[in-house]
């Protein structure tokens, strides 16, 4: 249990460090690589959900420290936090939703993990955006956005879930 602790909270500094890089790149002006949701979406389902919104919150109000965005991302980090559980008890086979599972590709079959992973990061871009926007003048603009965001970080989250898992059996 310590040895997953510990892989959490290494695997949370780094992609921590490595969005706040991604912040300050905005493929073809509209596209924002979002890689650190994928610690909350790899959360175990036994976690108990105090523990989880409280872990989102963290990891989102540590990225709005950092990128003077305030709240932003700790809402929509909060609210998909929110969301996870109950995405992964409509997606995951029922057979294997057993108590302390952690949600990847290996334990959910790639389709069950993919509809997973979109889902939750299409909420996390849609929430994030439409709070900076906070407006419907450009709405073309904030759908492509979120449409362009959405798609970049699910390719780098799945790419990251085959990284984390490779070697490690059941990995994280």
């Amino acid at each position: 249990m310590t040895k997953t602790i510990i892989h959490f909270i290494l695997l949370a500094v780094v992609l921590l460090l490595v969005q706040v890089v991604c912040n300050k790149v905005m493929l073809l002006g509209i596209a924002m690589p979002i890689v650190f949701i994928y610690v909350i979406m790899r959360l175990p389902v036994s976690l108990h959900v105090n523990w989880v919104l409280t872990i989102a919150f963290l990891l989102g109000l540590i990225v709005d420290v950092f990128n003077d965005t305030p709240g932003m991302n700790a809402l929509s980090c909060t609210l998909l936090a929110a969301l996870c559980r109950p995405m992964f008890r409509a997606y995951a086979p029922r057979d294997i939703q057993e108590d302390g599972l952690l949600p990847s590709m290996l334990s959910m079959g790639g389709w069950s993990y993919f509809k997973y992973a979109l889902t939750l990061t299409l909420f996390y871009v849609a929430v994030l955006f439409l709070i900076q926007a906070f407006t419907l003048r450009d709405w073309l603009l904030t759908l492509e956005r979120i449409g362009a965001s959405a798609a970049l970080s699910l390719v780098l989250i799945l790419g990251i879930d085959s990284l984390v898992n490779t070697g490690h059996g059941e990995g994280l």
